[in-house]
């Protein structure tokens, strides 16, 4: 059984510049796993397409990219839907920072 994840991220970037931010910066995602990953990615429109593999798991996901939200959507297998809320909890941390408009007023 599969444990969805649905994750918001309120931005002020602007579509496009969120989208480059994601785009530039999931080639990092295989830092933040354990152990050797597959990570594969692909854009159709404004939605990224997100498959990892690692440990033996599998994980499928989707990032919606909107003018003034992310949303992240991950289908967590069996075994890791136990970790669930910690998931969601580094996503909504890691996914704040990469998206944190660091611009000075």
């Amino acid at each position: 059984m599969s444990s969805p994840i649905s994750v918001d991220l309120p931005h002020t970037l602007g579509l496009e510049e969120a989208r480059r931010r994601i785009a530039g910066g999931i080639g990092r995602l295989k830092d933040h796993i354990p152990g050797a990953a597959e990570v594969r990615s692909s854009w159709d429109g404004d939605r990224m397409n997100l498959f990892v593999q690692a440990m033996g798991q599998e994980v499928n996901a989707h990032i919606d990219v909107h003018e003034t939200m992310v949303r992240v959507e991950v289908l967590l297998p069996g075994v890791l839907g136990f970790f669930g809320k910690q998931i969601e909890g580094l996503l909504r941390k890691q996914g704040g920072v990469l998206l944190e408009d660091k611009r000075k007023p």
